[in-house]
């Protein structure tokens, strides 16, 4: 293996590790139903994702008050947690990109707009948590775009900021990673267009997380193991 760019990967989690914005579009649908509100475009949510859950839906729904937020997202809640019964799937060669950035030294960690229990619950269906150093979620820290779960990670990581960098698939993800002086790299395959993610001024855009090993100083995989 060739020097380590970095010492800390930040992964953020649905629509870049796990293929899960069909799911997380049409939970919002449900739930948005089930509170009699007019339905939105798919495309119109899926630009919300990587937000924390209360400020999607104010984002979506700007007319509803605390109140009818948090019955919103008790009902996302609901929906996401039936469907999850049955774990969306990772992408493609992505448990083989984690298995290979550890064994090669590098540390793991997630930043998501998921819930503190919603991360939990899809760890503990697959077992996925094992990869991984650290974690920081929405309802523990501040919602992308600010630069809160990064900086913290990078605190309990003790790893200095540009020794660090941020994989996701929305401008919420890189925006973050741009306030706290990280690098970041986009993932074409996910909630956002490309076209919204190169303002954001990514190093890279990689249309498989394969792509992510040689931008990080990583060693190839080989065949076999994606």
């Amino acid at each position: 293996m060739g020097t380590m760019n970095y010492d800390l990967v930040i992964f953020d989690w649905d629509g870049t590790v796990m293929d899960s914005t069909g799911r997380i579009v049409s939970c919002m649908h449900l739930a948005a139903s089930d509170l009699a509100l007019p339905s939105l475009p798919d495309q119109t949510v899926r630009d919300i994702i990587g937000l924390g859950l209360p400020e999607a839906i104010a984002t979506l729904y700007p007319v509803l008050g605390s109140a009818d937020i948090l019955r919103m997202r008790d009902r996302y809640a609901f929906h996401f947690i039936e469907a999850e019964t049955t774990p969306s799937p990772l992408y493609p060669g992505a448990e083989a990109v984690l298995t290979g950035l550890r064994e090669q030294g590098y540390k793991l960690s997630v930043a998501t707009g998921k819930s503190r229990k919603g991360l939990q619950r899809v760890w503990g269906n697959t077992g996925l948590d094992r990869y991984f150093h650290a974690s920081r979620c929405a309802d523990e820290s501040r919602s992308k775009p600010e630069p809160h779960m990064v900086l913290e990670l990078l605190e309990e990581m003790a790893v200095p900021a540009e020794r660090a960098i941020v994989v996701g698939d929305t401008t919420f993800d890189l925006e973050m990673a741009r306030n706290a002086g990280v690098d970041r790299v986009a993932v074409s395959y996910g909630a956002h267009p490309v076209d919204r993610l190169l303002p954001c001024e990514p190093l890279a855009v990689i249309d498989r997380l394969n792509d992510l090993l040689p931008l990080v100083g990583a060693a190839e995989l080989s065949m076999e193991s994606l």
